[in-house]
C-alpha cells in the first residue's frame, strides 16, 4: 500500500518567451483604437512557461497567460519563488492560498499577479499527476467525458477568399463547429452580419457557429442587442463577449432579451469575480482561462460553482502556448458540465504560425475525428517540452 508522498520543491524557473512578428499585422480581434494599439498588443507571440523541480526528480510545467509585458510575469514569479522552495508541491490548496495571501489585501486580485500565480499552480498539478503516475484528469474526478466535442477557433478578420479558405480547411479537418470573430467596426455591424450569413450559407445548417465580439459593442448596448437578434436568425450557437465582462447589468439584459446563448468569462479572475456573474444571471456559458484565472485549483472551483447554477462551462484557450490547451483538456475531460472545447486552429498572423503553440510540444491528444477530441493518457498534463526551442525564444 502506498504511503503519503512527501516531496520538496527545489527550484522554480521561468522561461520568459517572445516571438516577434516578421511583419506588422492589424488587430486580429476586436479592440478599441485598433489602428493605434495593434502594433503594441500584437507585435509578438508571448508566454511565460514555469518549470518547477522537486527533490525526487519530478518536474512540473505550467503557463502564465501573457498578453502584455512578458518580463513583468517573470519578475513577479522570481520575486515570490522563495515562498515555494522547500514546500510539498502536492499541497496545491495550501500553496494557492499562500500565494494569494501575498496580494489579497493589496488590491491585486486580478491581472498580472493572478496570471503569474496561474502558471505556478498548473506546474504543481503537473507534478502531482506525475508523482501518482496518472493524468491530471484522474485526480480531478476521472474520465467523465471520454470524447470532447470541440470547435475550431477562429475565423478572423481577413479578406473573403482567405476567410472561406479557412472555413473549408476547418471542414476538411473534420470540425462540426467553428467560431467567427466580429465587432471590428461597431458602427458598421451590418458587415458582421453579412459575413456570418455568408459563412452559414457555405457550411450549411448542420455546422454549429459561434461568434466572438471581444467586447466590440461595449459602448452601445442597443447595437449589441441588434446584432444578437440578427444572429438568432442564422442559428448562432453562442454570442461571446458582446460587452465587457464587468458590464454585468448589460450582459444580464442581453441574456434576458436573446434566445442565443451568451458566453463570457475569459477575462475574469478567481472565483469571486465569477460568483458575481452567476448571481447577476449575466451569462449562459462560462468561459474560464485556466492559465489566467488562478490555475487549475481555481478553475475547478469555478466549474463546480457553475454546475450549482446549472450553467455549462467551456474552456477558453486563446492564442496561448500549447500548455494552456493541455491543462484545459484535463479539466474538460473530468468535469460533468463541460460543453464544448476551444481547439485553436488559427494564429494571430496568417503568414507566421505561433511556434509556442505548434512546436514546443505535442498536445496530449490521442485522436481527433468528426469534431471530437480523445485525450492521451500521459501522466500530469501530458506535455513534454522542447527546452532547446524554449531557449531559442527566451528573452529572460
Amino acid at each position: 500500500m502506498m504511503g503519503v508522498i512527501i516531496l520538496k520543491i527545489t527550484d522554480v524557473e521561468v522561461y520568459c518567451l517572445s516571438v516577434p512578428m516578421d511583419k506588422k499585422i492589424s488587430a486580429p480581434i476586436s479592440i478599441p483604437y485598433s489602428d493605434e494599439l495593434a502594433g503594441t498588443l500584437f507585435k509578438e507571440y508571448r508566454s511565460n512557461i514555469i518549470k518547477i523541480t522537486t527533490d525526487e526528480g519530478y518536474v512540473g510545467v505550467g503557463e502564465s497567460m501573457t498578453r502584455l509585458a512578458p518580463k513583468a510575469y517573470a519578475n513577479i514569479i522570481n520575486y515570490i519563488k522563495e515562498l515555494l522552495i522547500g514546500k510539498n508541491p502536492l499541497n496545491t490548496e495550501k500553496i494557492w492560498e499562500l500565494l494569494y495571501g501575498v496580494v489579497m489585501n493589496r488590491g491585486h486580485q486580478k491581472g498580472f499577479y493572478i496570471e503569474a500565480l496561474s502558471g505556478i499552480d498548473v506546474a504543481l498539478w503537473d507534478i502531482k499527476g506525475k508523482a501518482f503516475d496518472v493524468p491530471v484528469y484522474v485526480l480531478l474526478g476521472g474520465k467523465t467525458n471520454p470524447k470532447l466535442d470541440s470547435y475550431a477557433a477562429s475565423l478572423r478578420f481577413r479578406d473573403k477568399e482567405t476567410l472561406m479558405n479557412d472555413v473549408n480547411n476547418f471542414l476538411e479537418k473534420g470540425f462540426n463547429a467553428m467560431k467567427i470573430k466580429i465587432g471590428q467596426d461597431p458602427k458598421d455591424y451590418s458587415k458582421d452580419i453579412r459575413v456570418c450569413k455568408e459563412i452559414r450559407k457555405a457550411v450549411g445548417d448542420d455546422i454549429s457557429l459561434m461568434v466572438d465580439a471581444n467586447c466590440g459593442y461595449d459602448n452601445d448596448i442597443k447595437t449589441a442587442l441588434q446584432v444578437g437578434k440578427a444572429l438568432e436568425e442564422i442559428d448562432i450557437f453562442w454570442y461571446e463577449e458582446p460587452l465587457s465582462p464587468d458590464n454585468l447589468k448589460g450582459n444580464a439584459f442581453l441574456r434576458e432579451k436573446l434566445n442565443t446563448r451568451l458566453a463570457i468569462g475569459e477575462a475574469e479572475f478567481t472565483r469571486f469575480g465569477y460568483r458575481e456573474m452567476f448571481e447577476k444571471k449575466a451569462l449562459d456559458v462560462v468561459m474560464t482561462n485556466i492559465c489566467r484565472m488562478g490555475g487549475l485549483t481555481e478553475a475547478k472551483k469555478v466549474a463546480d460553482m457553475a454546475s450549482t447554477y446549472h450553467i455549462p462551462y467551456s474552456p477558453h484557450c486563446g492564442s496561448s502556448s500549447a500548455v494552456t490547451t493541455a491543462v484545459s483538456l484535463q479539466l474538460a475531460v473530468a468535469h460533468p458540465n463541460h460543453l464544448i472545447f476551444e481547439f485553436m486552429q488559427s494564429d494571430w498572423n496568417k503568414s507566421q504560425k505561433n511556434p509556442l503553440y505548434w512546436e514546443i510540444t505535442e498536445l496530449p491528444i490521442k485522436s481527433f475525428e468528426n469534431g471530437f477530441i480523445e485525450i492521451d493518457d500521459k501522466p500530469g498534463i501530458g506535455v513534454n517540452l522542447d527546452y532547446d526551442l524554449l531557449d531559442k525564444y527566451r528573452i529572460m
